[in-house]
């Protein structure tokens, strides 16, 4: 099976590099971190006008009505770039949700940013303060949800809070919507894990230890290595599972993506040494990013037991 990007697929996932990377995400992020959602919201901004946020809403609002593997493009180039905000809740799961509402419109013009809980993998809603609306799912169907107490998260920039239901409950697709999160989760986690193993290249480059670059090393060239092959790997699981949209498969490919991008992280981090543990270098953005989508939408384990299960 051929999992290779089409021409106009790969002309897309261009146009969201191009324009975020002439965006200051580090900035946007560090901001958000601190309450200011501004600059982000002008990256927001930017994705409506690409279509990003428009890819899974249906035409009749507006939307693009796009198959999942094109969101997949899209998920994997924020990932790369660290948006911040609800990412997968809002592009992803929240157009299953809402399904025939009105509200749809709001999503595909990038007017409204959605977030939602979905326990018990979910349990929390990121970013439900400075969210436009905030939805509830589980078995019983979705109601509209308010915010009550906050809770730390090992990434500043993703404030998780729980929520309380506010509204009449109505039916949707919960369980699809749930496999669009977990799958656009791991479809961020593949970009992110790009970033830090291009950023480690370029560091490895350009650092001299003992009158030689680092990147001459065999250690360094053998994690950098090991980290390319774990994305390579994870990358095609993640495109086979927006092909069959099975849970087996997306929990595959969430486990996969978790793990390539943990090994990632940690090669990235020994590559640059002392300055990456500094809260003043970028590439702790992307470590912190990757450890906390590594637990959301379901943590590894619980979906290395649910591929089991379907064994």
């Amino acid at each position: 099976m051929d999992f290779a990007l089409d021409e106009q697929q790969r002309d897309f996932a261009a146009s969201i590099d191009a324009a975020l990377g002439a965006a200051d995400l580090p900035g946007a992020i560090r901001a958000w971190s601190a309450g200011d959602t501004g600059p982000g919201r002008k990256v927001w901004e930017q994705l409506a006008n690409l279509g990003v946020t428009a890819l899974a809403v249906p035409e009749k609002f507006d939307g693009i009505g796009a198959e999942p593997a094109d969101l997949v493009v899209a998920l994997e180039r924020l990932g790369r770039w660290c948006v911040p905000g609800p990412v997968a809740e809002s592009i992803a799961v929240a157009p299953i949700l809402l399904a025939d509402d009105e509200r749809c419109a709001g999503l595909a013009s990038g007017e409204l940013i959605a977030t939602v809980a979905m326990p018990p993998h979910a349990p929390r809603a990121v970013d439900a303060e400075t969210a436009g609306l905030v939805l509830l799912a589980d078995e019983r169907g979705v109601t509209e949800a308010a915010p009550a107490e906050e809770h730390e998260s090992v990434d500043p920039s993703r404030r998780l809070y729980d929520v309380t239901a506010s509204g009449e409950p109505w039916q949707a697709d919960v369980k699809r919507a749930y496999e669009f999160g977990a799958l656009a989760t791991a479809a961020q986690l593949v970009g992110a894990a790009e970033a830090l193993l291009n950023g480690a290249v370029d560091y490895a480059k350009q650092r001299s230890q003992f009158g030689r670059v680092i990147g001459s090393y065999q250690a360094i060239k053998h994690k950098l290595a090991d980290a390319h092959i774990a994305i390579e790997l994870a990358r095609p699981l993640v495109y086979g599972a927006a092909l069959s949209q099975e849970p087996r498969d997306v929990s595959a490919a969430k486990a996969a993506a978790s793990d390539a991008a943990l090994l990632t992280a940690r090669a990235s981090l020994q590559t640059h040494g002392a300055i990456g543990f500094t809260q003043e270098h970028d590439l702790s953005l992307w470590l912190l990013r990757v450890q906390a989508l590594r637990s959301a939408w379901g943590t590894p384990e619980a979906h290395r037991r649910r591929v089991l299960e379907a064994l």
